[in-house]
């Protein structure tokens, strides 16, 4: 089932399928943010932005907005 990183739940994994080139800024595509990486969600602020993620075992905050622009698969035990 493909939905954007914004939607996972605490714990959840997916599989990133795609993003958008043009909001996603470099550094975060050279920490692993790209198709093919499992990305976790480890945590969600108080207030619900910023999420805190884990991409091929980096760890990593991104706010809400940025992650509605990465489309990913959710991985299914």
């Amino acid at each position: 089932m493909e939905t954007t990183l914004d939607q996972l739940q605490k714990n959840q994994k997916a599989t990133i399928i795609t993003f958008d080139d043009a909001v996603i800024p470099l550094k975060l595509i050279e920490m692993g943010c790209i198709q093919g990486n499992e990305v976790t969600l480890l945590e969600i602020a108080p207030l619900g932005d910023p999420l805190f993620l884990s991409i091929n075992d980096t760890k990593l905050a991104i706010r809400k907005d940025m992650a509605k622009n990465i489309t990913v698969e959710i991985n299914h035990l």
